[in-house]
Order: structure tokens, then sequence, then C-alpha cells
């Protein structure tokens, strides 16, 4: 029982502080088969899941679901610790047993006590370790307790500024696009002179945005379960708008955007195709049209009313076609396993804007004129 023990137990943190250098320190992928942090999350991500499909309020289904992010992390960190304590525990149980009989020695529960206030760094002094074995995993472990709440304390920031950082995005969005956001109402208001450089330019900086969402949640997997404040946005959402956007440019209209729009198109489908990898979400067969023929038709007027010229020849269509089966499949694996609902390509109705509304109500009592100087959705040339 005592080489069982010492080898259980060394097993244990071994994987245990493996598991935290690959999540806190290694600033990379993992690509193990078999991760416990991989294994926590989708033992716990599913059931919570499936119990979210169940609420039939969508806001109180939300709500529930962005708890999850933050109390997998506080899950995590207790799993790790009480693995260690346990492993740690068991050293002790076999350097007393291990002693002989001058010492007698003590239950497993003592032991594990003793690896509890050692870690934890109580110094309660109500057990004692007995010989030198004990001593000095007594004193490895106290240092590992310090070394491992050093770690928690500097992953959280990280992970929170991660979460600020694409969030300040996606909330930008709200008045270029819509809330939710969609790929119509962002180029619809942008059109006209001014509008083409500022949308020039909210494709850079969103070539940028999802390099970062790509490598901070590579990086640090919980963040992509952090949920955004309002219940229409998320940042699987904005992704799927800015794809729309750039792969209708690159197709069907004549502007001065489209090599803007090749290069955030290629940054935003890398993201949402190594993250559906991440998760191992592959795409789901038998996936229905996002934008149907008559949807297609109605988009196209909707941006020729704007003032944009579109090409509707086939072959236009066609490259829209292609585009779109580069990334809408993994959005719809990603929508599957996060429980993110992506928006259409063009709103079948009128939606108020976040901004526009407050605790008490939308805006109101605004004549036709103030309306209008308050709106983005500004075409003039």
């Amino acid at each position: 029982m005592i080489p069982l023990s010492i080898a259980a137990g060394v097993v244990i943190i071994a994987i245990v502080l493996w598991e935290a250098f690959e999540a806190i320190v290694l600033p990379r992928r993992a690509t193990r088969r078999f991760r416990l942090n991989r294994l926590v999350y989708r033992s716990t991500w599913v059931p919570w899941r499936a119990l979210a499909r169940r609420m039939p309020r969508a806001k109180l289904r939300e709500t529930f679901l962005g708890v999850y992010g933050p109390l997998s992390l506080l899950l995590l960190f207790v799993l790790w610790a009480a693995l260690i304590v346990l492993g740690f525990g068991m050293l002790d149980w076999a350097a007393a047993h291990a002693a002989g009989p001058v010492h007698p020695p003590p239950s497993f529960p003592t032991c594990l006590y003793l690896s509890g206030t050692t870690f934890f760094t109580l110094g309660l002094g109500d057990v004692s370790p007995n010989g030198w074995p004990e001593r000095w995993l007594t004193v490895a472990e106290s240092g590992l307790g310090f070394g491992f709440f050093a770690l928690v304390f500097s992953y959280l920031p990280v992970i929170y500024q991660a979460f600020s950082r694409r969030e300040v995005n996606i909330v930008l969005l709200d008045a270029r696009a819509g809330s939710p956001p969609t790929a119509a109402e962002l180029l619809r208001r942008h059109a006209g002179a001014d509008g083409w450089r500022e949308l020039q330019q909210l494709l850079h900086s969103w070539e940028h945005a999802s390099a970062d969402i790509l490598e901070s949640h590579v990086s640090y997997p919980a963040v992509a379960y952090f949920r955004s404040q309002h219940n229409n946005e998320s940042w699987l959402a904005a992704l799927a708008a800015i794809l729309d956007a750039s792969a209708l440019l690159v197709a069907g209209v004549e502007s001065d955007c489209a090599r803007q729009a090749r290069l955030t198109f290629a940054m935003c489908r890398h993201t949402v195709v190594d993250l559906a990898q991440l998760f191992t979400a592959a795409p789901p067969s038998g996936l229905a049209d996002r934008l149907p023929a008559p949807e297609l038709v109605r988009l196209r007027a909707a941006l020729a009313d704007a003032g944009y010229h579109l090409r509707e020849t086939e072959a236009a269509n066609e490259k829209l076609r292609k585009l779109r089966e580069m990334y809408e499949p993994y959005l719809a694996s990603l929508s599957r396993f996060l429980l993110v609902e992506i928006p259409p390509w063009i709103l079948s109705q009128e939606v108020t804007d976040n901004w526009r509304t407050t605790a008490w109500g939308r805006i109101s009592g605004l004549d036709t004129t103030a309306r209008e100087e308050l709106s983005v959705d500004d075409h003039a040339d």
C-alpha cells in the first residue's frame, strides 16, 4: 500500500501542476488528448447548457448562462487545490507509515488534515509532521501553496482584461451595426463618402479585434464562456456580422473597402475556425440557409436604397455562396456549443438599439428632426 500511495500522490500532484501550468503560464493551446481542465469544463458545461435550454424565458436563460463562466473558474481552482491536498495527504500517510513502529502512524484523515492546513498555510500546530520525510513534504507543500495562490491571483486579472477588451469592441458596434449587429445595418449605416472611410477604419479595427479574440480565447478558453452585458450582444454575433459584411463587400459591392474587407474576412474566419477546433465543435450537417433567395433580394434592395452599387450577376452570387461556406458552418457549430444566437443578415423588423434604451424604457418624446440628429444613419455624401 505504501508504494501505491506514493505513486498515486505523485501522479495527482504532477497532473494538477501541469494542468495549472498549461492553463496559466503556457501561452499556447495544449494539444494532449486527455486534459483535466477540458474534462472539468465538458462535464459541467453540458449539463449546465441542458438546464438552460429548458428555461422558457430568454432573459432568465442568459442570466443563468452568464453565471457559468466565473463560476467555472472558481470550481477549477477549488478542484486544483483539493487534488493537491489529496496528493500530499497520500504522501504524508505513506511517509508516516514508512517511519516504523517508533511513531504510531496517524490515520489517513489526519494526514489529509495535515496536508490541508499546510497547503493553506494555517499553521495551527495541532497535528505535526513526524520524521524528516514528512517535514520536507510539509515545507514543499507550504511553498507550493504560496505559489499556487500567487498564480491564481495573477490569472484572474488576465482573464478579466481579455474579457474587457473583447466587450469594448462589441459595445462599439451597437450604434454602428444595431442590436443585435447585422451586416445590413452595418453597411446601411456607413453609406456615403464619410461612411466609406469609417467603414474601412471599422473593418481594420475588427481585423485586430478578431486577432485579439483568437489569441486570448485560445490561451484562456474560459473567456469564451463569459457572456456579454446585453442579451442581444455577443462576441460570436459580432464576428458573424463582420464576416457577413466583409463577404458581401468582397463578392457583391463595388467599393474601395474590398481589400480591407478581404483582410478582415480572413482574420475573422481564422478566429471562428480555430475556436471551433479548440472546443471540438464540428460543423453540423443539414444547416438552415441563413440567407435564402428572398432574404438576399430584400438585403440588396435595402442596400440599394442606401446608395450601394451591387453586383447581381451569377458570378457574384456564386462567390458569395463560396465565401459563406467558408465560415457559416463554424459559426453554427460554435453557436450550438455555446448556446449563443447568431443574428440574421438582415432583421425582419426594426429593433431599437441598446443605446436608445434605459431601465425606464426607450427614448421617447423626440420629434423627427431630433431622432435624425441622434441617429448615426446618415447616408449623405
